[in-house]
């Protein structure tokens, strides 16, 4: 374990408050179990989505079989209304697939449609639950896609590529790595790692098209990767990949702005953090180091300004590269790449400590995983 105190804090950018976001979520009961979903990929040893269910209490992972027939699924995201899967299809000629979910865990593919771009690594479903947004890392571009009623998806309404600001030192151009919807609903956020920059665009709910507002630069060669905000919408954590820090960024729900804070360092030397999670209570954020296989844990202060690294402890795997919390919040999952397997931890709700849940669950190439 390495313990630290460095703490870094930015001042928000205004003092709006988010306005309410209008969502289709289902209200969800805890279950004894719950279903998990694990991203791979199929061209580099994986056979598909895996299928598992996870105990809420114990945080055991039971396997219950792949569903397959969707090319390189590295990434997912649910619809807000719990009824239908998304997968980005991370090659060449890069594409998004959806799944609707059957209750008896009879799953359907109900078509892919291609993003625009060249390996799509990121997408989520804009909260009102009618646009899938898609981030391609290969093109350095961002695409739009609507949201039919049985949950398929329709053609591509926009895509944008990333043409300003140049390339980052050693960087060949833009590489889109997240698109993300603000906590207010106001802006879509995409992270490019390409241009060390995180764009702001507005969306147009009827036509399905963005328009660029700002964009906030980071240190050159930071190599921005994902970002996770507190629960007050007024602040982001910005983890970067290349020079291996995390960012206080300061949000401004009315213009769109994002202001980063000076960087803080991961206390994971040799490693390339890449994605932070933030407890629902916005006390602690916890961010995955690749190369250093550990998790670091923050505690929020100054109301989401400021973040002061506590510690970091072994993820029990290798080249953890993707993080997510149960919906309850009292467990966090690691997708393990390299070690093809799922690690699980308690998280202790008053001190963010985190406690192993058991063995690791054996998954191949795990990418990325979603417990519902």
């Amino acid at each position: 374990m390495v313990a630290a105190a460095a703490t870094v804090s930015v001042p928000a950018t205004a003092t709006a408050t988010p306005t309410a976001t209008r969502s289709t979520t289902r209200p969800r009961q805890l279950l004894a179990t719950g279903p998990l979903f694990i991203g791979t990929y199929t061209s580099g040893g994986g056979t598909g989505i895996g299928l598992a269910s996870y105990d809420t209490a114990t945080g055991h992972i039971t396997g219950t079989g792949t569903l397959q027939g969707v090319g390189d699924p590295s990434y997912l995201a649910v619809h807000p209304d719990g009824g239908t899967l998304y997968a980005v299809n991370e090659r060449q000629d890069g594409g998004v697939t959806a799944i609707a979910l059957g209750a008896d865990g009879g799953h359907t593919v109900l078509g892919t449609r291609g993003t625009g771009g060249s390996s799509p690594c990121h997408l989520s479903v804009h909260p009102g639950g009618r646009w899938l947004l898609s981030a391609n890392y290969g093109s350095g571009s961002v695409a739009v896609h609507p949201v039919e009623t049985s949950g398929a998806l329709g053609e591509r309404t926009d895509l944008v590529t990333h043409s300003e600001p140049a390339p980052g030192p050693g960087q060949n151009g833009p590489h889109a790595h997240q698109i993300v919807t603000t906590p207010d609903g106001g802006h879509v956020l995409a992270v490019d790692l390409g241009t060390d920059s995180v764009y702001t665009y507005r969306l147009d709910e009827t036509a399905g098209t963005l328009t660029r507002v700002s964009y906030a630069r980071l240190p050159a060669g930071a190599g921005p990767r994902h970002l996770v905000f507190h629960p007050s919408g007024r602040f982001a954590y910005l983890a970067n990949e290349l020079n291996n820090t995390i960012a206080v960024c300061g949000y401004d729900p009315g213009s769109g702005t994002l202001t980063p804070g000076e960087p803080l360092p991961t206390g994971a030397g040799g490693s390339f953090p890449s994605q932070p999670v933030i407890t629902a209570n916005g006390a602690f954020v916890f961010l995955a180091n690749r190369g250093h296989n550990s998790l670091s844990r923050f505690a929020v202060e100054d109301n989401g300004a400021g973040l002061r690294l506590l510690d970091t402890v072994p993820v029990g795997g290798d080249q953890p590269r993707q993080l997510a919390l149960s919906p309850d919040g009292s467990l966090l999952f690691a997708a393990n790449q390299r070690s093809s397997a799922v690690c699980v931890f308690h998280i202790d709700q008053a001190s963010g400590e985190l406690a192993s849940a058991g063995a690791p669950f054996a998954s191949p190439v795990a990418v990325c995983v979603l417990p519902l």
